[in-house]
């Protein structure tokens, strides 16, 4: 009878480590991950939040880099997946 407790302990750090790994993100990463997924370009970013575009690159390197992702499309797939985007998102 110790498989079973073996086995339902190593599913509970797997999904500890799952719980781990979701990467903590800024309320400003946040606002610009909905903007970049609503399809703005850094300079209209940055227009509408009163920011510089090299700050408006800056968050969106951080979110690739806590994300692990080499382009937009990559990072708004893992958005989605790890729930840091509603399904649904829209520019309401």
């Amino acid at each position: 009878m110790t498989k079973p407790k073996r086995v339902a302990t190593l599913r509970l750090k797997r999904a500890d480590r799952r719980l781990k790994t979701t990467p903590h993100i800024t309320p400003r990463q946040r606002e610009i991950l909905r903007l970049v997924a609503l399809g703005y370009t850094n300079r209209e970013i940055a227009g509408s939040l009163n920011i510089s575009v090299r700050t408006v690159e800056v968050h969106r390197f951080n979110l690739m880099h806590r994300l692990n992702v080499r382009n937009v499309a990559q990072l708004l797939r893992q958005a989605l997946q790890q729930k840091l985007l509603p399904r649904n998102f829209s520019a309401k």
